[in-house]
């Protein structure tokens, strides 16, 4: 069976290349459309005439923008059997912190619709499977929550270095989003530890202007090195802000965060949700940062036991029924 994956920019996008190595493990014929442009009406276009020229049994959209897979559901019947609507992130409520109702409003209006298309939904978390399930009234077996975890083979890297406790990290876009103030003022209020900042963005040398000395800015890693250097931290950091979207970034979406867990590490995060407990978790508001961090600085995290980690190949068996569901 030929299945195609479909996102703004596959290249980029973690979650469905995931999808697609277990496919191609459970025996499918894959195909990713690549786009070349960051405009959303020619990947649009391009999406669409994709799928005529391919013509999969199954279509899998991974959300956000929705707007570009709008006319994809007329194509059901003609050219594709079956409609998967993967809801990785709530669109609607993200435009909303740049254009207000309206841009949630327009954003939503895209997301009820693929959901109400779609033959089979697949999500990232229990408050995002809430949310889609409110577009259609669906029940919740209905919908696959299918996490954000690593790969087993993540686990595996930079085992011959030995955990140390040499400095702070942080990894992920320097930004606003992902709290780069809060980030700055752990620079600033913990001056005698060293931080690792794994990472970029347009303005990460504008935010980095004032010179501290232990803040060392790495810039983008390979994966294999990002593991090294997180097992050579003593505490792992997600420093976000509260926002309209924290309710649904959780512990089971936040890739980085099962990066840290899963080699053991110590995480003091602010700006998610925690979904479950977990070992060496610990979840605060952002203004709150600066106590945690002392408290736990010192603190040794807990040995993990097999049942402790999460990892991506957990989710083969659901991923194995969405189709089997479709098919």
């Amino acid at each position: 069976m030929k299945i195609m994956l479909l996102a703004n920019q596959p290249e980029k996008t973690t979650r469905l290349q995931m999808f697609r190595g277990t496919l191609e493990e459970l025996g499918y014929e894959v195909v990713v459309p690549t786009f070349n442009t960051i405009n959303w009406e020619k990947i649009a276009r391009k999406a669409e005439k994709a799928i005529e020229s391919e013509r999969p049994e199954v279509v899998h959209v991974f959300n956000v923008p929705d707007v570009i897979y709008r006319n994809i559901p007329k194509l059901r019947g003609s050219h594709f059997d079956k409609l998967i609507y993967d809801y990785r992130s709530p669109w609607g409520v993200e435009m909303q912190m740049t254009f207000a109702a309206a841009g949630r409003a327009f954003g939503e209006r895209y997301e009820k619709k693929l959901a109400a298309s779609a033959d089979a939904i697949t999500t990232v978390n229990t408050p995002m499977g809430k949310k889609v399930r409110s577009y259609i009234g669906a029940e919740e077996e209905d919908i696959h929550v299918i996490p954000n975890y690593p790969k087993r083979s993540f686990i595996k890297k930079g085992e011959n270095i030995n955990s140390s406790d040499e400095a702070m990290i942080f990894v992920g876009r320097i930004s606003q989003q992902e709290g780069v103030k809060n980030l700055m003022n752990i620079v600033q209020n913990f001056p005698d530890e060293e931080i690792w900042i794994v990472g970029d963005g347009p303005f990460a040398r504008w935010h980095l202007r004032r010179k501290h000395k232990q803040a060392k800015l790495l810039g983008w890693q390979p994966h294999d090195e990002v593991a090294r250097l997180i097992r050579r931290a003593k505490l792992c950091l997600i420093p976000m802000n509260e926002t309209i979207l924290t309710p649904y970034a959780t512990d089971k979406s936040v890739w980085k965060l099962n990066e840290y867990l899963n080699l053991g590490k110590l995480v003091v995060a602010s700006g998610v949700t925690k979904e479950e407990e977990r070992k060496n978790l610990v979840v605060v508001k952002s203004n709150q940062l600066e106590e945690a961090i002392r408290v736990n600085l010192q603190r040794r995290p807990e040995a993990l036991n097999k049942e402790d980690f999460r990892i991506w190949e957990m989710n083969q068996e659901t991923i194995r029924e969405v189709y089997d569901k479709v098919t």
